[in-house]
């Protein structure tokens, strides 16, 4: 009704002002009926119309030289041009109207048209080049409260930082564009920016931002259209899938497969049916899970959707590999990564094809303005001869002074030659000097290497020494002690069985020392080879949290397995180093009532592993030594000690399996341990 009532008085606007204008006998007041007759008619949209009102007003503004009507007209002008998407003569006009308004001294016009420029430029994809243009005006229509104004700034300006990927700053004015549209009942502009902010949220993964602004799409949407329905469910759902509430995400979905069956609307079914498929492999329900994304994965190859199919390739990679069918989960990994790289080179080239176009486009703009060029090159051409009468006086005075320089130069070219001579030969003889003290250098540099090196070995030595006299021995003394109680009668079977566990973790810490042990003296005597396979590193983390369990509960600490069925391509006795001294350094570093929790992600072409804890954490400065050759070590929360060797050792077998491994902690707060792998064979 709003709408209605709206039309109806523009349009007794319009029959008014045409009234009017066929009365008025004074040329100036023509033209402003005119100019008001035209802004109504752009309003509703009837740009014939306005046209025909623009040509007129035009004869009869330059007739009188009436300069504030005519920047006027120029500029609805250039509106008109905009809306038939006749880039070249709006920004052309834009510009002519830009340098009376400036001339006129009139700023919140300038502000208009440097608006208009900018939110022409950013419909083209001229993103930065739009965005100079429209923060340039928003302080005059924020001071003038140009509301009308301001609501589509705010909304192009969101759609180019949107289009730059800043994603913050495209919420930041998505937000104030609705904020404007909510206050003048813009209906379908608050609809499209509430979907705007919910898909950029989601992209943000605040998925309960997304879900608040969804929701309200669905409350504000205009009509009970089912293609908006069919558009948001999906989203809907995929948002609480996020936030892993499965059942909310079920509700959304099975809503979703119902419209967009009833719409043939194939590529909403198609985000519902990957969506379905991964809650059903979320719950364990495999056999529904693989139906969904095999009906999923035909669609999107019928549809040629892309990202649909790259979802698909990722879920099926999770679906094979929970089945343990590696082989197969393979294939799908494979198929991803080669998609996703191909999306990514298409979008490299049609980013560089845009940019050639807009050169192009510039040069055409350029060749409107060759009248002027060729008005200037007149006057230059024109100059230029003034300019040679005069040079060619001056040349002949200077003519005698160039040959008296030549002369002397002469005279001088040959004085230097002889000096040149003379000081050609010591030269070389310095040269020889020179060529003997680098080889000098160089022999002395191999003699200092050699030395450096051996020095190395014997510390390697020593420190392992060292370790073995102390570390280990206590830890096999321990054992020993044990078993010759036992043998002595001392204890009972039963207090042994009770005392079990204490053993088995000094049997664990003394493998874990040997290990590493083994493969720091290795990796210093540059004698470790890594032997790579495919494997599943949950059955890792599986069994090496076996090996703690009774450890982690003599602590009071509560363990999370957040693991998933994923395989890397490394040496796994190497990874399984890894794994127990990064859980024995949680462990170490955690109190009663900490957690300790490992996971796992995958992430372009890699595997990423992941653990965590809630202990006493590590300081920046201590950070910097952790990797370090040079050991490193600090007391347990229980006083447990350690040899320093762990975490080098880790950064060593990491990399040499071609990953990576880093650490973020703060003091307080706790740590997390992560190690990136990769999932296929390395070619250098």
């Amino acid at each position: 009704m709003l709408s209605i009532s709206t039309s109806f008085a523009q349009t007794n606007d319009i029959d008014s002002l045409t009234l009017d204008l066929a009365f008025q006998s004074k040329d100036s007041l023509k033209i402003e009926t005119s100019l008001k007759l035209i802004k109504a008619l752009y309003d509703v949209k009837d740009y014939e119309r306005a046209k025909e009102y623009i040509l007129k007003s035009e004869k009869l503004s330059t007739k009188i030289n009436y300069k504030k009507a005519i920047a006027a007209i120029t500029y609805y002008k250039s509106l008109i041009y905009a809306q038939n998407n006749d880039y070249l003569n709006a920004i052309s006009g834009y510009n002519k109207s830009k340098t009376l308004f400036n001339y006129l001294q009139d700023t919140l016009s300038v502000a208009k048209v440097n608006n208009s420029i900018g939110l022409l430029e950013i419909k083209k994809g001229h993103f930065k080049k739009g965005l100079q243009f429209s923060l340039s005006a928003i302080k005059e229509l924020e001071k003038r409260g140009l509301d009308k104004d301001l609501s589509l700034t705010y909304n192009s300006l969101a759609q180019a930082y949107k289009g730059l990927e800043l994603t913050d700053t495209a919420i930041e004015y998505y937000e104030k564009a609705l904020e404007i549209q909510l206050k003048l009942k813009e209906d379908q502009a608050v609809l499209n920016s509430q979907n705007e902010l919910a898909d950029l949220y989601a992209i943000e993964n605040r998925h309960n931002k997304a879900i608040k602004y969804y929701k309200d799409v669905l409350d504000h949407r205009v009509s009970e259209n089912d293609s908006v329905l069919g558009e948001i469910l999906p989203k809907l759902g995929r948002a609480y899938l996020k936030l892993n509430d499965l059942d909310s995400a079920q509700i959304h979905l099975t809503k979703s497969l119902q419209i967009n069956s009833q719409m043939r609307n194939q590529n909403g079914l198609l985000c519902t049916l990957n969506n379905l498929g991964d809650i059903n492999l979320k719950k364990g329900n495999l056999k529904t899970a693989e139906k969904q994304l095999t009906q999923a994965g035909a669609l999107a190859k019928s549809l040629n959707n892309n990202r649909g199919l790259l979802n698909y390739y990722r879920l099926m990679t999770a679906l094979d590999s929970t089945k343990k069918r590696f082989n197969s989960a393979f294939k799908w990994q494979s198929a991803y990564y080669k998609l996703n790289n191909s999306l990514i080179k298409n979008e490299f080239k049609a980013n560089s094809l845009r940019q050639a176009q807009d050169s192009a486009e510039v040069e055409e703009e350029s060749a409107n303005d060759f009248e002027i060029e060729e008005k200037n090159m007149l006057a230059y051409n024109e100059a230029r001869n003034k300019a040679t009468l005069k040079a060619e006086k001056d040349l002949s005075k200077y003519k005698l002074i160039v040959y008296g320089l030549i002369g002397a130069l002469a005279v001088a070219s040959t004085l230097l030659i002889v000096v040149y001579l003379k000081q050609n030969n010591q030269v070389k003889y310095i040269q020889e000097l020179e060529e003997r003290n680098i080889n000098l250098d160089l022999k002395n540099g191999e003699f200092l290497e050699q030395t450096k090196h051996l020095e190395n070995i014997n510390n390697v030595k020593d420190r392992l020494f060292s370790i073995v006299s102390h570390d280990l021995k206590d830890s096999l003394s321990s054992i020993n002690g044990f078993i010759n109680l036992l043998q002595d009668g001392t204890l009972s079977k039963k207090e042994f069985d009770n005392l079990i566990p204490e053993l088995s973790e000094n049997a664990n810490n003394a493998s874990l020392l040997l290990f590493n042990l083994l493969n720091w003296s290795k990796s210093q005597m540059q004698s470790l080879e890594p032997k790579p396979s495919l494997f599943d590193i949950q059955e890792v983390f599986e069994a090496k949290i076996k090996l703690i369990e009774q450890r982690v509960e003599g602590k009071g600490i509560e363990l999370i397995n957040l693991s998933l069925r994923d395989f890397a391509y490394a040496d796994r006795s190497m990874f399984e180093i890894v794994i127990q001294n990064l859980l024995a350094n949680a462990i170490k570093f955690s109190k009663a009532g900490d957690t300790v929790t490992v996971s796992n992600h995958i992430s372009s072409g890699s595997c990423i592993i992941s653990i965590s804890d809630t202990g006493i954490g590590i300081s920046k400065e201590d950070q910097t030594k952790l990797f370090k050759s040079n050991t490193f070590t600090t007391n347990g929360t229980a006083n447990e000690k350690g040899t320093g060797l762990g975490l080098s050792i880790c950064k060593e077998l990491v990399e040499l399996n071609q990953g990576k491994i880093w650490v973020e902690s703060n003091v307080g707060e706790g740590s997390t341990f992560y190690v990136q792998l990769p999932k296929a064979k390395h070619y250098a």
